[in-house]
């Protein structure tokens, strides 16, 4: 299944800690209903930047588990290989 790491541009103020670690759980109580698997994320705050790496079909299949378990939609999406 390919791998792709999501990309939220936060503007305005950084949701709290566990704001993020809630909505990754919403992430994961929908992935299997979709046959995707969400492994991490990471946060950037003075980026103003969050990451999600996930197992997917395909970006819009990542994204509509996004959508729908929290409406946090990512502003892109790429497809990544793991490293050697």
């Amino acid at each position: 299944m390919p791998l792709f790491m999501d990309c939220h541009n936060v503007s305005g103020e950084m949701p709290p800690d566990e704001a993020l670690a809630a909505a990754h759980a919403a992430d994961l109580r929908l992935q299997d209903q979709y046959g995707v698997k969400f492994h991490n994320y990471w946060v950037s705050r003075e980026a103003g930047k969050i990451y999600c790496l996930v197992d997917a079909p395909d970006a819009e299949t990542a994204a509509k588990v996004h959508r729908e378990a929290h409406g946090m939609v990512a502003d892109e999406i790429h497809e990544v290989m793991e490293g050697p």
